[in-house]
């Protein structure tokens, strides 16, 4: 971004991987498209003219789609797209309801955990690794809950899930205190009564969940229950330092209610040595 003489900006042409967040219809034929970019965080495009025909922006610009996108890129106000390349969507998030469920919400959350313009390429790689996980039909539970308790840094939110934090005992079982903002080993759950009472087994995983690296699992196998109190648990967390409620997590909440009547497909299981167990 460069300054005429007097302090006018002047933008720049620029170019950058993105993810397409959301869209909204603007006037009759244009459109609102929220890209988080890999170079200058996340910004509000204005396209002309998308619901032309053969708008041969209109396949970068769809749901669950990565592309590089070249334009003007402004700090303040619209930015607009000029062209775009390396066009990847991901195909199997976009045809399946449950998967797109899934996916709405970790891009909502993006949306909200950081500012607009705000530059932060390691969640972009995050968001990005994520969605690939899901397309390749890993748990998209399982995904989802690892990115939720690894985004809660960006809300500001530093949970000591490594070890109790008033003994420093790392193995056994563990409860989450809020008055001590870290786990408790049984120990000493005496010194916090309001503690959550969550599910040994869900802080286990939410441990685990905390620091493990997407590109290190290909599978996580865990009984249905012991996904609902991880659920449970995650939600304690989000209702009490986070505080926000979308529209998305209510959607995948309500999903196993009627799951059975539009069934999921069956995926294989995959089992490598990185798989982790109950």
């Amino acid at each position: 971004m460069r300054k005429r003489k007097g302090g006018e900006k002047m933008s720049q042409l620029a170019e950058s991987k993105g993810i397409i967040l959301f869209s909204r219809n603007y006037k009759e034929k244009d459109k609102l498209v929220k890209i988080f970019t890999e170079s200058a965080g996340k910004m509000m495009f204005y396209v002309k003219g998308i619901h032309r025909q053969n708008q041969p922006l209109a396949p970068a610009l769809l749901p669950f789609t990565e592309a590089v996108y070249i334009g003007t890129f402004k700090n303040e106000g619209l930015s607009f797209i000029k062209s775009v390349k390396n066009i990847h969507p991901f195909r199997k998030i976009q045809e399946d309801i449950f998967l797109s469920g899934y996916g709405t919400y970790l891009l909502n959350l993006v949306d909200a955990a950081i500012e607009d313009h705000q530059y932060d390429p390691t969640l972009f790689q995050f968001t990005q690794l994520a969605l690939q996980k899901m397309d390749e039909e890993d748990d998209p539970q399982i995904i989802t809950n690892i990115f939720e308790v690894q985004l809660l840094q960006r809300f500001g939110i530093a949970p000591i899930w490594t070890h109790c934090v008033v003994c420093g005992k790392k193995r056994g079982k563990f409860d989450y205190s809020s008055k001590f903002g870290g786990i408790l080993c049984e120990e000493h759950w005496s010194m916090d009564l309001r503690r959550y009472h969550a599910d040994p087994r869900a802080v286990y995983f939410v441990r685990l969940f905390s620091s493990i690296s997407y590109d290190k699992i290909n599978a996580i196998n865990l009984k249905e229950e012991t996904k609902a109190s991880i659920r449970q648990l995650i939600d304690q967390l989000y209702e009490e330092y986070v505080g926000i409620h979308l529209k998305s997590k209510k959607f995948i909440d309500q999903m196993k209610s009627w799951e059975h009547v539009l069934k999921r497909p069956v995926t294989n299981e995959k089992s490598t040595e990185n798989k982790k167990k109950e």
